[in-house]
C-alpha cells in the first residue's frame, strides 16, 4: 500500500496489508533485514527519516510505530514507566532525579523539566526496589527482586561492573557511603551486606540480628555507623567499620519499621512504620525524644529529613506526603494530596524548598515545601519552564479573561473525595475536570508531574459568571 526510497537511494521501504514492512536493496531486488512485524492490522503509510536511520509507518490498527532502520527493532518514544515507581532520589546537586520500577527500569529525569535525559537502564530481571546516586553523582546504586545489586555510570548510563550477589532475596534498600566508597544493602534474606563500591566485593560477613524482613538500611552522615528497620519492629544501629552493633535495639514500633534514616548532623534518627506512625530517636541513646507522630492513616513507607534538619517528609500508603517540624512534631501544612495510589518514596531536593515523591500509580511528583505564596511562585515558574517541552493544548485547562492573577490557593480546595469538580473555599463549584484526566491533575503545592501527561490549573486568566460571555466570544474569533 505503500513505498518509499531511503534518502540516499540505495533501499526501498514498503507497507502492506499482510502486516509487515520490508527493506529492499535498489541495486539487487533483495530484502536486506527480514520483515518489521508489529503492526495488527494494514500498513498504510511507510516513510524513512531524513538521516534514513528510522523507518516511520501509520496502520488500519489505528497505531503509528518507529522503528530501527538497521535493526527492525521498535523505537519507542521516552516515556514514563510501565509500572509502580518503588524508589526515587535526587542527584546530589539537585538536577537530576533517579527512579527504580517494577517495570525492572531505572529512569534518569531532569529535576526542571521533567525529561528523561538517556535511554532507561536495563539488566534487573526483576522490579527495582532501591535507588540512589553515589555522593559526587557519578554513580547510581540499585537493588532489586532478582536478589542482586548493580552499580550504574550515570552519565552514559552503562554499568560499571558485575552484578554484587550475596543476599538470597529481594534486596530492598541500598546506598552509599557519605565518601562513595562503600554501598550498603538490606534484604528479605534478614541479612545487611557492606560491599565496596570499587570492586563490588563484600568487605565484611553479612550483619545477622535482625528476625525478619529488613526494608531500610542507610549510613550517619560521617560514615561510622547504619541504621536499619525491619518487620520485626526494631531498629539497629551498627558499627560501619567492623559489623558490631552500637546499642540495644531501639524499640517503640508496634508493626513493621518501613524506613529509617539519620539526620543530616547525625545526631537523630527518624523512622515510619506499618503501625501508621513516625519516631524520632537519639542517635547517641537510642531514646525517643518526643511522642510518636500521628496523622497518616495508612502505612508509612519513606521518611527522612531535611537537608537542614529542621523537618521531616513522609509517604504513605493513605496516597497523602505530610511535612512535620522535627522540633515539634506537629504537621506544618495540610497533607499535599495529588497521588492516587501509595506514596512509596519522597525526599528533599538540596535546595530544601522542594519535594520529590514517587507512587504507585506510576508517577513522579515534585512538590514545593513551604508557604502558599512561595508554591504558586514556584509552579508559575516550572509551568513557564514546562510550556517549550510540548505539554499538549488539551491538557491545560485555561480560559481567557483580562483579570488580575489571583493565587491559586485562596480559590482552589482540594477535597479528598475529589470528583472532578475544582471547588471554591466555600464549596461552590467552579468548574469540571475530565474523568481520563483526574490522575493527571497537577494539585498546588504539586509543581510538576513527571511520567503521564499533565492537566495544569491556570488561573491567570479564570472567568466567571458574566465574564464568561468573554471567553465564548474569544473562542467564537
Amino acid at each position: 500500500m505503500s513505498v518509499g526510497f531511503s534518502p540516499d537511494g540505495t533501499h526501498i521501504v514498503s507497507g502492506s496489508s499482510d502486516e509487515t514492512i520490508r527493506i529492499w536493496a535498489v541495486k539487487t531486488g533483495e530484502e536486506v533485514i527480514k520483515p518489521f512485524k508489529g503492526h495488527a492490522g494494514e500498513i498504510w503509510s511507510v516513510g524513512f527519516s531524513p538521516d534514513g536511520t528510522r523507518i516511520v509507518s501509520c496502520s488500519s490498527e489505528k497505531t503509528i510505530r518507529i522503528w530501527d532502520a538497521k535493526t527492525d527493532e521498535e523505537v519507542k518514544p521516552p516515556k514514563e514507566h510501565t509500572n509502580s515507581v518503588l524508589s526515587i532520589g535526587f542527584s546530589p546537586d539537585g538536577t537530576y532525579i533517579v527512579s527504580g520500577s517494577s517495570d525492572k527500569s531505572i529512569k534518569i529525569w531532569n529535576a526542571r523539566t521533567g525529561e528523561e535525559v538517556m535511554k532507561p537502564l536495563k539488566g534487573h530481571t526483576g522490579s527495582v526496589l532501591s535507588v540512589g546516586f553515589s555522593p559526587d553523582g557519578t554513580h547510581i546504586v540499585s537493588g532489586s527482586s532478582d536478589n542482586t545489586i548493580r552499580i550504574w555510570n550515570s552519565v552514559t548510563g552503562e554499568e560499571v561492573m558485575k552484578p554484587l550477589k550475596g543476599h538470597t532475596s529481594d534486596v530492598w534498600s541500598v546506598g552509599f557511603s557519605p565518601d562513595g566508597t562503600h554501598i550498603v544493602s538490606g534484604s528479605s534474606d534478614k541479612t545487611i551486606q557492606i560491599w565496596d563500591a570499587r570492586t563490588g566485593k563484600e568487605i565484611m560477613p553479612p550483619l545477622k540480628e535482625h528476625t525478619d524482613n529488613i526494608w531500610s538500611v542507610g549510613f550517619s552522615p560521617d560514615g561510622t555507623q547504619i541504621v536499619s528497620g525491619s518487620s520485626d519492629k526494631t531498629i539497629r544501629i551498627w558499627n560501619a567499620r567492623t559489623g558490631q552493633k552500637v546499642l540495644k535495639p531501639l524499640m517503640g514500633h508496634t508493626d513493621s519499621v518501613l524506613s529509617v534514616g539519620f539526620s543530616p548532623d547525625g545526631s537523630y534518627i527518624v523512622s515510619g512504620s506499618s503501625d501508621k506512625t513516625i519516631q524520632i530517636w537519639d542517635a547517641r541513646t537510642g531514646e525517643r525524644v518526643m511522642k510518636p507522630l500521628k496523622g497518616h492513616t495508612g502505612n508509612i513507607w519513606s521518611v527522612c529529613f531535611s537537608p537542614d534538619g529542621t523537618h521531616i517528609v513522609s509517604g504513605s500508603s493513605d496516597k497523602t506526603v505530610r511535612i512535620w517540624d522535627a522540633r515539634t512534631g506537629e504537621e506544618i501544612m495540610k497533607p499535599l494530596q495529588g497521588h492516587t495510589d501509595c506514596v512509596l518514596s519522597v525526599g528533599f531536593l538540596p535546595d530544601r524548598v522542594h519535594i520529590v515523591s514517587g507512587s504507585l500509580d506510576e508517577t513522579i511528583r515534585i512538590w514545593g515545601a513551604r508557604t502558599g505564596e512561595e508554591i504558586m511562585k514556584s509552579l508559575k515558574e516550572q509551568t513557564n519552564i514546562l510550556s517549550p517541552i510540548g505539554f499538549s493544548s488539551n491538557r491545560s485547562l485555561i480560559a481567557s479573561s483580562p483579570q488580575p492573577f489571583v493565587p491559586l490557593h485562596s480559590w482552589l480546595v482540594l477535597h479528598s473525595q475529589f470528583n472532578g469538580w475544582i471547588q471554591g473555599p466555600a464549596g461552590e463549584l467552579i468548574f469540571w475536570v475530565l474523568p481520563e484526566w483526574w490522575t493527571l491533575v497537577v494539585w498546588p503545592p504539586c509543581i510538576l508531574l513527571i511520567g503521564k501527561s499533565q492537566v495544569v490549573l491556570d488561573p491567570l486568566h479564570f472567568v466567571h459568571g458574566i465574564e464568561w460571555i468573554k471567553c465564548s466570544s474569544k473562542f467564537m474569533e
